[in-house]
């Protein structure tokens, strides 16, 4: 039974593609055909269309994946366990060191690669 409901869905969803990207299509026609009009009206034209054209790809198959991908990162996110304030700053400031001499590590080996092509060219 659940096979022929998949089967029925996944033949609704070319349609329902279809139709979001008709309705994109539309958008940015509209706003190309009423480019005399004010940038409000046309802007809100596009933001509507575009969120009726969302709604319409959420409801088919892969839409409704992405939002249980969606609902799965959200409590994936919860469960982190995030750095303190201390933890952060001591991390941060490590960082902040390495890359410093690794810099003036770099500006060295470069400085002295200078002089001794110096001294072999002439």
């Amino acid at each position: 039974m659940k096979q022929s409901a998949e089967v029925q869905g996944s033949r609704f969803d070319a349609a329902r593609w279809v139709v979001a990207i008709v309705l994109v299509a539309i958008a940015v026609a509209g706003n190309a055909y009423f480019a005399d009009q004010a940038l409000l009206y046309r802007v809100l034209g596009v933001v509507v269309l575009g969120v009726a054209a969302a709604a319409v790809a959420l409801t088919t198959t892969k839409g409704r994946a992405l939002t249980e991908l969606a609902r799965g990162s959200r409590k994936e996110i919860q469960r982190v366990v995030w750095p303190t304030r201390p933890e952060t700053i001591q991390t941060t400031a490590i960082v902040l060191v390495a890359v410093v001499l690794v810099g003036i590590l770099l500006w060295l080996i470069d400085t002295l690669l200078g002089w001794a092509m110096s001294g072999i060219i002439g």
